[in-house]
């Protein structure tokens, strides 16, 4: 990837291109957002970051399925691809972004280890959800999603 920082990068195709894009984060705790509006001038495409750490938020606030949740998990590809489309159509953002996961310490289960983590993005027409399994302790998982957010999304441009 460019030398440049990633979200300076969206920034200058945002831009350019005249899209907007909007965040819906669990996990990362609005980490995704906040490295977007760190870039001056942000306020020129970006829309909204949603916080929906709850379950009952992501429901609520991103339409997400009470369903998916009780048969998939809050961590699965299925709630990424739902929280993604449902910032989408919260916002009418061009773009969007969603990661869902377990930073840990706690939380992992058998089949969902700590560091597991999913991440959606992309528009309406077009989107993509990779699942990742990243070390270290919970600041550590909460900034490589929060890196490889942003790298996924780039990637799309």
């Amino acid at each position: 990837m460019n030398t440049k920082k990633v979200e300076k990068l969206i920034h200058d195709y945002l831009l350019e291109s005249g899209e907007s894009l909007a965040i819906a984060e669990s996990l990362t705790g609005g980490l995704v957002s906040s490295r977007i509006t760190d870039i001056p001038g942000s306020s020129n495409y970006f829309l909204c970051g949603v916080c929906a750490y709850a379950n009952e938020a992501k429901i609520k606030l991103l339409k997400v399925d009470p369903n998916t949740i009780k048969d998939h998990g809050a961590v699965s590809e299925e709630c990424a691809k739902e929280m993604l489309l449902g910032i989408l159509d919260l916002t009418g953002a061009d773009w969007g972004i969603a990661t869902t996961g377990i930073a840990g310490p706690t939380g992992a289960t058998e089949t969902k280890p700590l560091g597991l983590v999913y991440i959606a993005a992309g528009n309406k027409l077009r989107f993509v959800c990779y699942r990742f399994e990243f070390s270290g302790d919970r600041l550590d998982v909460k900034e490589k999603s929060a890196q490889k957010a942003l790298e996924i999304l780039y990637d799309l441009f």
